[in-house]
C-alpha cells in the first residue's frame, strides 16, 4: 500500500464502488456525513447496494440522496426514524432492513474490523432480535416477506452468576465511506466530537476505506495520541476543505427572557 493515500477527487475515489457492493458509512445522525462521497458515488450510478450504516440520514442529506434514488437494497442500521422515504419503501417491501441495537451495530462493525468473527451479548436476550421474527422486508401487502432469523443464545457464567447472552455476527463491508476533521497524507485520522461513535468502527469493517477529511497535513502533524484512527485501516484519502455544508439535525434554541 502506498504511503501517501491522497486521490485528486472523490469522483476518483469511488470509481470502484460497484452495483451490488456492500458499503459500511461513517456519522452519526447528519454529524459526520462523508457528503462529498456520497454525493459521488451518486453521480456514479451504482445501485443494488447493501449500506451499514448508524442511521439512513434524512429525505435530501446523507445516504437519504442515495435512498431517494433507489440505490439502496438493503440497510442494516439502528435508527431510522427521521426519513419518510425510508419508512415508505420498507412498508411497500422496496428495502430490506436489519434492525440492530445502536450499541451492537458498533460492536458488529469493531469486531468486523479487529478480525473477530462473532461475539455474545446480553444485548437483546428475550426479545425477536434474539428470537427470530423481526421484519426485514414486506411482501408489498402488509405481510413480511423476509423475517429475521433465531440467533443462538447460551448462558454464561458473570461473576459468579449464570445470565443467558445472544450471539452476534461481525460485519465487514467492501468498502467504507467516512469524514474526518483531519488527516494526514498516510491516512491517520482525527473525528470532531460525536462524529467519532461510528465513524472509526465503519472505517475498520471495510476492506477498502475511503476518507474525506477538512483538513489534510503532513505525516508527524497530527499528535500520535490526538489519532483516532490509524491509517493502517485507510486506503484513500479526499481532502474537501472546511467549507464544505454541514447540517444540523435539530436546531433548538432558547427564548429570551420576556419573549
Amino acid at each position: 500500500m502506498a504511503m501517501d493515500k491522497t486521490v485528486v477527487s472523490a469522483s476518483e475515489a469511488v470509481a470502484d464502488i460497484s452495483s451490488g457492493s456492500s458499503i459500511a458509512v461513517g456519522g452519526f445522525g447528519l454529524c459526520g456525513n462523508p457528503m462529498s462521497l456520497i454525493s459521488a458515488l451518486l453521480d456514479l450510478g451504482s445501485d443494488d447496494l447493501s449500506i451499514v450504516s448508524n442511521n439512513c440520514g434524512v429525505d435530501d442529506w446523507g445516504l437519504g440522496v442515495l435512498l431517494a434514488n433507489r440505490r439502496i437494497r438493503k440497510m442494516t442500521s439502528s435508527y431510522v426514524g427521521e426519513n419518510k422515504e425510508f419508512e415508505r419503501q420498507f412498508l411497500t417491501g422496496e428495502l430490506e432492513v436489519e434492525l440492530t441495537p445502536q450499541g451492537t451495530l458498533a460492536e458488529k462493525l469493531r469486531a468486523g474490523g479487529s478480525g473477530i468473527a462473532a461475539f455474545y451479548t446480553q444485548t437483546g436476550v428475550g426479545t425477536q432480535v434474539a428470537e427470530g421474527g423481526l421484519p426485514r422486508r414486506y411482501d408489498g401487502s402488509g405481510g413480511v416477506a423476509i423475517a429475521s432469523p433465531p440467533k443462538d443464545v447460551r448462558a454464561f457464567g458473570v461473576r459468579g452468576e449464570e445470565k443467558q447472552f445472544v450471539l452476534e455476527e461481525a460485519i465487514t463491508t467492501d468498502f467504507a465511506l467516512v469524514h474526518a476533521v483531519r488527516g494526514d497524507r498516510h491516512g491517520n485520522l482525527v473525528f470532531n466530537k460525536s462524529a467519532r461513535n461510528f465513524s472509526p468502527l465503519a472505517a475498520m469493517a471495510g476492506r477498502i476505506c475511503i476518507a474525506q477529511v477538512e483538513e489534510l497535513v503532513e505525516p508527524g502533524e497530527i499528535d500520535p495520541d490526538a489519532v483516532h484512527l490509524p491509517g493502517v485501516f485507510v486506503h484513500r484519502v479526499v481532502p474537501v476543505g472546511s467549507a464544505i455544508e454541514k447540517r444540523i439535525e435539530r436546531r433548538t434554541v432558547r427564548s429570551t427572557e420576556g419573549n
